[in-house]
């Protein structure tokens, strides 16, 4: 300690024989303008998107924002930039290796394979946006806040991924896995008081490992196939079954159609035989059973020549007819003496 007090002395000392050298008005000259630098030390510009951190003593005063401001130099005061509205991107599962318009990325694998709830590996990369929501906890409680949105982001994803079957993550749980990974890391870090807001979470890419990827392909096209064949199957069914619906309808229709006829023809017969049974009750039961006796012959032999002679009548009428002219086989009339 001694000796660090006797360098500091002997040095003093030397600046001084300088200054004596160069006489009393420019020693004081660079004096002045040495006190100038330093006290011009401490004028800053704080940006449109940012904020700044007065420290005194190392110790948080208060927040400036945007516009040209002055502190006292150091050691007396500090400042610290926070930019609060920059929307900040970390990578899960690989890094941007050169930005658009022509990107390229790495991937990293072991934060990007992860475990799922049917016991499958899946190989998941998602992307967090965020923006500092406290400058102060942001600047003063995080030594790395890449790191620590890094970390925590990994926790929650693997968390969800594990709550569901790989179909479901490779598939149709994505956006639910990324909306809910959302809530569950900004609960995450506002326990760990990081001053950050997490804007989304965005799966962006759920397959499984290379090491399977032949396999599971081979997997989903049988599963192409059979869904395939089933929408075949029901594509079939859609257009045989109107038809025969349609055949069916058609043969009740006739049925029915078919019925109401017989029932119609019964009725019919049924009339008229009660119109005859009234006509023999009231009437001549001969006359009507005659009658009756015709229409049944004229039913049964509906082609025949029928000749029709009263009763009584023997055999004197008959020899006078000439059948052959009623039955209209012969001459109409008689040619020469006969």
């Amino acid at each position: 300690m001694q000796d660090l007090e006797g360098d500091f002395q002997e040095n003093w000392r030397k600046w001084g024989r300088r200054l004596g050298k160069l006489g009393s008005w420019t020693g004081w000259l660079i004096i002045l303008v040495i006190a100038a630098f330093y006290l011009m030390s401490g004028f800053y510009q704080v940006g449109p998107a940012s904020v700044a951190l007065v420290k005194n003593f190392g110790a948080y005063s208060q927040t400036i924002g945007p516009g040209f401001h002055y502190h006292l130099p150091a050691p007396f005061q500090s400042v610290v930039l926070v930019n609060v509205s920059n929307v900040r991107n970390e990578d899960l599962g690989f890094r941007t290796v050169r930005p658009a318009p022509n990107p390229q990325y790495q991937a990293v694998p072991q934060e990007a394979l992860m475990l799922t709830g049917d016991g499958n590996i899946v190989y998941v990369e998602a992307i967090v946006q965020y923006q500092v929501k406290d400058a102060q906890m942001f600047a003063f409680n995080l030594i790395d806040p890449q790191l620590i949105v890094r970390q925590a982001a990994e926790a929650v994803i693997r968390e969800e991924v594990a709550k569901r079957t790989l179909d479901e993550v490779i598939t149709t749980q994505r956006t639910a896995i990324g909306s809910q990974s959302q809530v569950s890391l900004q609960a995450l870090l506002d326990r760990y008081q990081t001053g950050i807001a997490v804007r989304t979470v965005k799966i962006q890419a759920a397959r499984p490992p290379d090491q399977v990827l032949a396999a599971f392909d081979d997997v989903n096209s049988a599963r192409q196939d059979h869904d395939t064949f089933i929408n075949k199957a029901n594509q079939y069914k859609n257009t045989i079954l109107p038809k025969a619906l349609g055949q069916a309808q058609q043969i009740i229709n006739k049925a029915e159609g078919y019925k109401a006829q017989q029932v119609a023809l019964a009725q019919g017969t049924v009339a008229r035989f009660l119109d005859v049974l009234k006509a023999y009750r009231a009437g001549d039961p001969g006359v009507t059973r005659t009658r009756l006796y015709i229409e049944a012959m004229e039913q049964i032999l509906p082609k025949m020549n029928l000749i029709i002679l009263g009763a009584g009548e023997g055999n004197q009428t008959l020899n006078l007819l000439d059948l052959s002219k009623l039955l209209g086989q012969g001459p109409s009339s008689p040619k020469g003496g006969k």
